[in-house]
């Protein structure tokens, strides 16, 4: 060991051997080009955490996975080109420059394009957490209470060795410096800090005694203030009996608490601001109200006094009975009138009515003339019009009777074909076996009445043992009911129905049976 270092000799001084001494900035620019040369671009995946947008327009944040994180960057060119906005526990995928940024000594990748890769797991949790939480009514409006006025009790819950609690005291100090201050103290980040703020709220609750609670922290990244986001927290806040105002982190960033809370405040300091208003703010409001008290009393005594004189001053108040005397005269004087108006009014009044009745009577008489040629005129145009509707009705009656008499009219069916056969003593043939041969018939057509004779049927025995033909129709060798005249040709027969009647073998009829 001792020849890896270089002898010293009594004054201290070391033997300075050749060697290579680097200067910081030459070895930061020697790393930086070592990763920008061997790495170069690539793809990373990784949770967005501690995400700041300051007003350059570029984005600075972490990406990080379960057991490592790499500072990021992204110029305001290409967080344009991102179609969502970024935001902490985003699961995203860059692709970029590694380098490292030598002032501040950070490996760091510089991005050139972003895309979402899912949701980041603290952010799933977060969500699912705030939807369940929701959904019991936790956050409502209705439930959450209004904070005093002028407390005089506050109690606090945070680090007692952290930056919020300075800022509580002394803006609590500058605005009211009696105000007495309670202190839970409770940690609040990492592991077991979101017990430790319950308890301290439970405790405060205990207590008793106090108007209104702070609870909150400084700022810092979405696994910083987790806690604040915990069930356990925000249970601890709803059922808190005193009034909570959530003063987490700045103004950026929100958590479960601020939507628990009965007040959120962007941070502690403004959370004291919230609880009580500035001491001189208050006395110079209310020396105001009270020059606005004395000023009005002032002016409303000094109105009646006025007003006290003007009646003093008034005639009828200074002598009642003189008023009294006035208007008893002014009675006498409208008294003395109304008898001399009263005098020859009856006579007056006779003559105006009788005038009156005898133009009532004209003018009715005149009415009554008017409404008699009225009731004539109206009267002969109703009777018109009820005798054209009668007529009418009669008119359609008349035709819908013809309509059923032409479809209950027998004769409607001859002249479709059909006919009617008739023996000799009227009555219908119905059956061939009920004609003999040598039997009179009459068939009855649609346009008139064939006569005809039965003969025996060609093969039939006639009773002498002669063989002797069927029965059919022929016409009669008879002229018969005057069917014809002297000159031997056929004439048509009215027959029952007034029609003519034809018959014979010119009607180019056969009849079989």
């Amino acid at each position: 060991m001792a020849g890896d270092w270089p002898a010293c000799d009594e004054a201290g001084a070391a033997a300075a051997p050749d060697r290579k001494v680097w200067q910081v900035s030459e070895l930061a620019r020697r790393i930086k080009a070592a990763l920008e040369g061997d790495i170069g671009t690539v793809w990373v995946e990784g949770e967005i955490s501690n995400c700041r947008r300051p007003a350059s327009g570029h984005a600075y944040f972490t990406l990080k996975d379960a057991t490592g994180q790499l500072r990021a960057v992204m110029f305001r060119s290409a967080v344009a080109g991102v179609s969502v906005p970024l935001q902490d526990g985003q699961l995203v995928r860059g692709w970029g420059q590694v380098t490292m940024y030598e002032r501040g000594g950070d490996v760091q990748i510089v991005l050139r394009r972003l895309e979402l890769a899912g949701e980041g797991e603290l952010m799933r949790r977060l969500e699912l957490l705030k939807k369940r939480l929701a959904a019991e009514g936790l956050f409502a409006e209705e439930r959450k209470r209004t904070l005093p006025l002028l407390p005089q009790h506050v109690g606090v819950v945070t680090s007692p060795t952290g930056a919020a609690i300075r800022d509580i005291l002394q803006v609590l100090n500058r605005r009211f410096a009696n105000l007495h201050v309670v202190l839970a103290p409770a940690r609040v980040q990492g592991q077991g800090a979101a017990e430790d703020i319950a308890a301290a709220i439970t405790l405060l609750n205990q207590r008793g005694g106090l108007d209104v609670l702070i609870i909150g922290r400084g700022g810092g990244s979405l696994e910083d203030l987790w806690c604040f986001n915990e069930e356990v927290v925000v249970r601890a806040i709803v059922r808190s009996a005193i009034p909570v105002i959530s003063a987490v982190g700045h103004e950026i960033d929100w958590t479960l608490s601020d939507f628990a809370a009965d007040a959120r405040a962007p941070t502690p300091s403004a959370a004291a601001e919230q609880v009580v208003k500035g001491k001189d703010e208050l006395e110079r409001r209310i020396a105001d109200a009270r020059r606005r008290l004395i000023h009005g009393a002032r002016g409303t005594m000094l109105d009646w006094q006025r007003r006290l004189e003007l009646a003093a001053r008034t005639p009828g108040l200074a002598d009642p009975l003189q008023v009294v005397a006035r208007y008893q005269q002014q009675v006498d004087y409208l008294a003395v009138r109304l008898q001399s108006a009263l005098a020859g009014r009856p006579q007056l009044i006779r003559q105006r009515t009788d005038a009156a009745a005898r133009r009532m009577i004209l003018a009715m008489r005149r009415r009554l003339d008017g409404h008699r040629q009225t009731l004539r005129h109206v009267g002969a145009q109703r009777m018109a019009l009820a005798v054209h509707q009668r007529l009418d009705g009669h008119r359609q009656a008349v035709r819908h009777m013809e309509v059923q008499l032409r479809v209950l009219n027998p004769r409607a069916v001859l002249a479709r074909g059909y006919s009617l056969t008739r023996l000799a003593d009227g009555r219908l043939l119905r059956s061939a076996a009920a004609v003999a041969p040598g039997s009179h018939l009459e068939t009855e057509l649609a346009d008139g009445i064939v006569a005809s004779t039965v003969d025996p049927a060609k093969g039939q025995d006639d009773g002498n043992g002669k063989e002797r033909q069927a029965p059919e129709l022929r016409e009669g060798s008879e002229t018969a009911r005057g069917d014809s005249g002297g000159d031997g040709k056929r004439r048509p027969r009215t027959g029952k129905d007034g029609g003519g009647v034809r018959g014979g073998p010119e009607t180019g009829q056969a009849l079989l049976f």
